[in-house]
């Protein structure tokens, strides 16, 4: 009896271990859609793109990338959470779809813990604080001085309520002590218009939307968001290094499944992103944009999200942001 048992277990293991690697290659050939919840063109497309290429060569597959913008990414991302867990629909998260609209929303349309599987964080990028560069603050202690000298007179813009730019500024002015005005756009551009026009004083935004007319000498950044320097404004400090030691916030990208993909599937699509976004073909295409690729593996990037989704859900509350 033992020795049947013994037996077939192993059958049982060595057919375990032979679907396993079916499934891990099952993929190669096929065609994979990546969603983006966002359109084309913006910050998350511009990630997006390079990444589904490589990918598709990496795999020997076909990346397509299909755009479902609409309610801050929630379309997109729910079109993917209800999809087969078979590994051929995938989701390029952001920041936004899977820490900040949980708790954005008053009713959401997706469960962002239980309804995917996290796969791999691609990419990240701090949040500047711009100025436009006739303004006469040019350091983070001139602006907070003028924040403290007129309170509830400087306005800041960002792309829209509950955005990276805007909850960072919420947290800023907290750690700050000080009372800046938001005022929330319809996306990064027409309110970087506002800046360059005078009609706004500062903007919190994604490096990537403003650092052309940041090195096109149009607007000025005084401080980013991240732990470290950017390499593409070396000389700009970052809000922790300028006084508030440990302030820290950053944008970011991560590619999601549904929920219940084999084990087998999502580490194989782990390992092709990972490599993918460890070569200089990514990183040449995204650093030069302020953006930078990162690779965790996949029980790091499950973690991650969970520690970003409670620290972005605290500056949702405090922030008093709501969508209905």
């Amino acid at each position: 009896m033992k020795r049947r048992i013994f037996v077939s277990a192993a059958v049982a293991a060595g057919l375990s271990a032979k679907v396993a690697r079916a499934l891990a290659q099952g993929l190669a050939g096929a065609q994979i859609r990546m969603i983006v919840p966002f359109p084309p063109g913006g910050p998350t497309d511009i990630v997006a793109r390079p990444l589904a290429q490589l990918l598709g060569d990496a795999m020997k597959a076909t990346v397509i990338v299909d755009n479902r913008g609409g309610a801050g990414g929630s379309v997109g991302a729910t079109v993917v959470a209800k999809s087969a867990p078979d590994g051929r629909t995938i989701l390029m998260g952001t920041v936004g779809t899977h820490a900040i609209n949980p708790s954005l929303y008053k009713t959401p349309t997706y469960d962002a813990e239980k309804e995917f599987t996290p796969i791999a964080l691609v990419a990240m990028a701090p949040v500047a604080i711009v100025v436009n560069v006739d303004s006469p603050v040019k350091t983070l202690a001139e602006l907070v001085a003028a924040a403290k000298k007129e309170p509830g007179k400087l306005t800041y813009g960002s792309a829209g309520s509950g955005t990276p730019g805007h909850l960072t500024g919420e947290m800023f002015k907290r750690a700050a002590g000080i009372d800046i005005l938001h005022v929330p756009y319809k996306g990064s551009a027409p309110a970087v218009t506002d800046l360059l026009g005078g009609q706004l004083q500062l903007m919190f935004d994604p490096l990537q939307s403003v650092l052309s007319h940041v090195q096109g000498g149009k607007l000025r950044a005084i401080a980013l968001s991240s732990k470290t320097r950017a390499s593409v404004l070396p000389d700009v400090p970052t809000i922790a290094e300028s006084g508030y030691a440990g302030f820290e916030t950053t944008a970011w990208w991560g590619v999601f499944a549904p929920a219940g993909v084999p084990a087998p599937v999502a580490d194989g699509l782990a390992a092709d992103i990972e490599r993918v976004v460890k070569g200089s073909e990514f990183r040449g295409k995204l650093e030069t944009l302020g953006v930078i690729p990162i690779a965790l593996t996949r029980n790091a990037f499950a973690e991650f999200q969970k520690s970003e989704a409670a620290k972005w859900g605290a500056a949702v509350r405090d922030s008093g942001a709501r969508v209905d």
